[in-house]
């Protein structure tokens, strides 16, 4: 199983979106400074993610999602979120 996830810092304000294929094992490298971008805020936490059968599935959605350099978007996405 693959993901397309998207994490969100309250201290920076920002989401970042990115695809793996252990999502809680990249959290945790996004939490413990072990990606560059994210590397300025200990608070991310997963805000949405989506489920794919191949690593190019999920990469090619996650490129979907970063093209539109749309904050709308993505909290669009994140309003749709049925986990409960």
């Amino acid at each position: 199983m693959f993901y397309t996830y998207i994490i969100f810092s309250k201290t920076l304000n920002k989401y970042y979106t990115g695809s793996c294929e252990n999502i809680e094992n990249r959290l945790n490298d996004h939490l413990n400074s072990r990606s560059t971008y994210t590397k300025a805020a200990k608070d991310w936490i997963i805000v949405h993610f989506e489920t794919f059968d191949s690593r190019a599935l999920a990469v090619k959605r996650e490129m979907e999602i970063k093209k539109k350099k749309s904050r709308k978007y993505i909290e669009y996405l994140i309003s749709q979120n049925s986990y409960d």
